[in-house]
């Protein structure tokens, strides 16, 4: 029996929404790739953006840095500083901009305490080690369920893989808690655009878009991580029966 390998409810249950990421990441490389193509016409950076922001929130004392790689744009909350990629950061194009603004709102959402990130940021530590727990418990607990006869001690190896999915579970949580905190940073990234005019209308739109595209990654994602928790806690289940 393959718990992350690949049988029949991994085809199933699974592969769909593993399609559905892989599109959507597809997806979201190309619409960003296809605004950055272009120049907006203020010649306003992601940096700027990012700044322009933050001032429009009140929000002062976050530094802004230029990071390596392609999209690996975020917000670190325990430094205080916004990262930009080198796509971003001193590009003045619809999509760095739109990119930039939305980590501007990641910090925006800190330091106005919004509810869903700081969760978030609770929880972190314990999902880190709640999958990493994860298969080890459901294989420990399957295996040693399959070499014994006696009820209360399968019972007790049962609950042994049952809290190996639970632990899995957080994994879903703190996608859950992803959802709301990113679809968030994006309309505080599109609100203050259009309120500060840092784009055209026809600028708007490409930012939207890229904003929009990836969005639809942290849906994959959630989508991906929930069909994989209820694939094994079927599993599981079934085993017991």
């Amino acid at each position: 029996m393959f718990f992350y390998g690949i049988d029949w409810t991994y085809i199933i249950m699974v592969l769909p929404t593993v399609i559905f990421a892989l599109w959507a990441s597809y997806h979201v490389k190309s619409t960003f790739k296809k605004y950055s193509a272009v120049r907006n016409m203020r010649g306003l950076t992601g940096a700027q953006a990012a700044q322009a922001v933050l001032s429009a929130n009140g929000v002062s004392g976050v530094r802004i840095e230029r990071v390596a790689g392609s999209l690996t744009d975020h917000y670190d909350p325990k430094s205080n500083v916004i990262r930009l990629s080198d796509s971003v950061y001193d590009a003045p194009t619809p999509a760095a901009v739109g990119v930039a603004a939305h980590e501007a709102g990641h910090a925006v959402q800190y330091a106005e305490n919004y509810a869903p990130i700081k969760l978030r940021a609770a929880i972190i530590n314990a999902t880190n080690i709640g999958s990493k727990l994860a298969l080890p418990l459901i294989i420990v607990g399957i295996l040693l369920m399959s070499i014994t006869a006696l009820a209360r001690i399968y019972t007790v190896f049962y609950y042994i893989a049952l809290a190996g999915v639970l632990c899995y579970g957080l994994c879903v949580v703190f996608q859950l808690l992803t959802l709301p905190t990113e679809f968030n940073a994006s309309r505080r990234a599109v609100a203050a655009i259009e309120g500060s005019g840092l784009l055209t209308a026809d600028e708007q739109k490409g930012a939207r878009k890229v904003l929009s595209a990836a969005a639809l990654t942290y849906v994959a994602a959630l989508a991906t991580t929930l069909a994989q928790f209820l694939r094994l806690l079927m599993l599981v289940n079934r085993r017991r029966d």
